[in-house]
């Protein structure tokens, strides 16, 4: 990783608010105020429903859902189109390709802010105008904090041309050791990026909040030096070392990278302090054992982008439940002792929606990247249980056992026989309440 040790303490995550000066209407007094105080709540109410598309006029909500929904499929489409396997990989932008991510989860959030604004309203409750809504027609004019794609885009243009303005104001030549020096001035001291040491916030997470707070994980961080480095016409390489991700110039010599000139290597300008930290695996790194590391692509890395996502969106949205693992719910299906054909109730623990939701998204994309992981496959699986969807469970999980090791299916497999007996459950219960209904 980008393994620089500029830290910051972890920002506090952004989230919608509500007025807490809740005004209430009641029936059972009538004086001469009444009037005045509906007025006043209907337009308070109006106000309110104005910040938030989607409610401001019921009729149109179906189409605004529809709007949203294309939306996501636009993003999905786009990311999917970035990372295609038909193009080269050195024609993949990390940049591009991450900031669709983040398009799609935005959509996702804005869409259920949306969706609580309107229950909020329909209780009779205040809620505070968000200050930056506002209409967008695609996923490109869609504003990522205060900023569309290209905007974003063009920032780490501008992070590249003050690169460039440090070494024209040096008089010096373009070597390459200069260059990454004058990278580092620029990235770490005048824009002040600092890594965070622990991810509990999604600003961390997602490259246009890393480029606006200037904090984020070591993958971000790496991956906005690719981007500045490639506008510099200068080739950032990278690979997992361990627990880290390392990157450095491609050259031909590794060896040159070593050499310690003013008290550092030039590895360690481009990796910081972690690689003379005894405590990590780049410091047994030498110029013969940098030739042995595999390469990571970019599809490779952004990869490592997602899989981070899906990390942190399930550690926050399993919080309340501590130590639960996705895996955890196959160990009490694979029971010698239990009978197998009893139907056990499901007992699922609850888990923030959104979140899961979310670390579902960054699922799916990495499945695209690698859909013959079966192990990957298994966690999206375990995810869709937890998200009760046992239907798609029992698909992924089934086809996650055509590709898993034997000893792996066969962990799996009284799991998936569980799932099949309690969708069928689920359905013959939703068939019996249709019925009492119908009876009425």
């Amino acid at each position: 990783m980008l393994c620089t040790v500029y830290c910051m303490p972890a920002a506090s995550m952004f989230s919608q608010t509500f007025a807490a000066d809740h005004f209430f209407i009641r029936y059972d007094h009538h004086h001469h105020h009444d009037h005045k105080d509906l007025k006043r709540w209907r337009s308070r109410t109006t106000a309110a429903a104005s910040a938030y598309p989607l409610f401001s006029n019921p009729k149109d909500s179906s189409s605004r859902h529809k709007f949203y929904q294309e939306a996501l499929k636009t993003a999905r489409g786009k990311f999917a189109q970035e990372i295609s396997f038909q193009s080269e990989d050195k024609d993949v932008s990390l940049a591009k390709a991450l900031l669709y991510v983040a398009a799609e989860d935005e959509t996702f959030m804005v869409f259920n802010r949306e969706m609580d604004a309107c229950s909020f309203l329909n209780e009779g409750i205040n809620v505070c105008p968000s200050s930056n809504a506002r209409e967008w027609d695609s996923v490109e004019q869609m504003p990522l904090d205060g900023k569309t794609i290209s905007e974003w885009m063009s920032e780490l243009d501008a992070i590249a041309k003050e690169v460039e303005a440090e070494l024209v104001s040096r008089d010096i030549g373009c070597h390459l050791v200069e260059v990454l020096q004058a990278v580092n001035l620029v990235l770490f001291e005048l824009r002040g990026f600092k890594r965070s040491p622990v991810l509990v916030d999604s600003k961390h997470s997602y490259l246009h909040l890393v480029l606006s707070s200037g904090c984020g994980s070591a993958i971000l961080l790496s991956i906005i030096y690719i981007e500045v480095c490639r506008r510099l016409g200068l080739t950032i390489v990278g690979s997992r070392v361990g627990e880290d991700f390392l990157i450095w110039p491609q050259t031909t010599y590794p060896e040159e990278l070593f050499k310690v000139t003013s008290g550092h290597s030039l590895f360690t300008v481009v990796n910081g302090r972690c690689v003379e930290d005894p405590r990590s695996m780049a410091s047994d790194l030498t110029g013969s054992s940098l030739l042995g590391l595999e390469i990571a692509s970019n599809r490779d890395i952004v990869g490592i982008a997602l899989a981070n996502l899906i990390r942190f969106h399930w550690k926050r949205a399993s919080r309340s439940n501590l130590g639960l693992m996705l895996t955890s719910p196959l160990r009490h299906a694979h029971n010698a002792n239990e009978k197998p054909n009893k139907i056990n109730k499901p007992n699922v623990p609850l888990l923030r929606p959104q979140d899961l939701k979310l670390a579902i998204m960054a699922s799916e994309r990495l499945l695209i990247l690698q859909p013959h992981n079966w192990a990957l496959r298994r966690d999206h699986g375990m995810m869709l249980y937890y998200n009760r969807e046992y239907g798609k469970a029992v698909q992924e999980l089934s086809i996650c056992m055509a590709f898993a090791p034997e000893e792996e299916a066969e962990l799996l497999e009284p799991f998936v026989e569980k799932l099949h007996l309690m969708r069928l459950e689920s359905s013959w219960k939703s068939l019996g309440d249709t019925a009492s209904v119908t009876v009425k």
